[in-house]
């Protein structure tokens, strides 16, 4: 049934500027907003109002004319537990000069349907938790220091290319089920205390020479 208001409608030229309640959102973009006499105002959201409306608001409809009426502000949301900043195309935050800060009381969450580019002289994260996951990783840096009280890595595949590895540790226990092979030009194995070899079939050859010198050489 349509409302039909009983005071004369504005003309044509006349400036519109009033308070209305949001009844629909059309799936073109158009807003239909409802006065306080019952008429319907279409509309579109101005470029300037971030906050996306919803049914139910109270919104502020502003224009030059009735045929030129804007969405200009949500005075009030219908449920204010939920907002949502939205635009149809770039959004850019900045600062000129100043700090530009993300503040959240409870959880900060970053989506992208697309790729996630993160461009700073220096880049800081600090958080109690966090939770990382990515289909397909690339990490560049000249330099990497990390500091941490646990490492666990659990993976098919681990490929490791470097000029030069350096590890240091107290203890050290490596666990391999199958084949454990070393291709190498020089193998210097230097032990302060006691070096054990053993299996069920072990074997030392040397293409030219085997050497074996010690005080003492136990065989059998």
């Amino acid at each position: 049934m349509n409302v039909v208001p009983l005071r004369s409608a504005p003309a044509e030229s006349a400036p519109v500027h009033f308070i209305g309640r949001l009844t629909a959102c059309m799936s073109d973009g158009q807003l239909q907003v409802e006065d306080d006499e019952g008429a319907v105002w279409m509309c579109r959201r101005a470029a300037s109002c971030l906050l996306k409306p919803r049914e139910g608001d109270t919104v502020l409809l502003s224009g030059p004319d009735r045929l030129r009426v804007y969405l200009i502000a949500v005075i009030e949301q219908a449920d204010p537990a939920a907002s949502r900043i939205d635009a149809p195309g770039d959004i850019t935050f900045g600062g000129a000069g100043g700090t530009v800060s993300i503040e959240s009381a409870g959880n900060l969450s970053l989506r992208s349907s697309a790729a996630l580019e993160m461009k700073s002289v220096r880049w800081a994260m600090q958080a109690d938790e966090g939770d990382c996951r990515v289909d397909q990783l690339r990490v560049t840096a000249q330099s990497v220091d990390a500091t941490v009280g646990r490492t666990r890595l659990v993976g098919k595949v681990l490929e490791t290319v470097a000029d030069r590895i350096v590890q240091m540790a107290r203890n050290a226990l490596r666990l391999v089920e199958e084949v454990d092979q070393s291709r190498v030009g020089h193998l210097d194995c230097k032990a302060t205390q006691t070096v054990r070899i053993h299996g069920q079939h072990t074997m030392v050859t040397g293409k030219e020479l085997v050497k074996v010198d010690a005080s003492q050489i136990h065989m059998g």
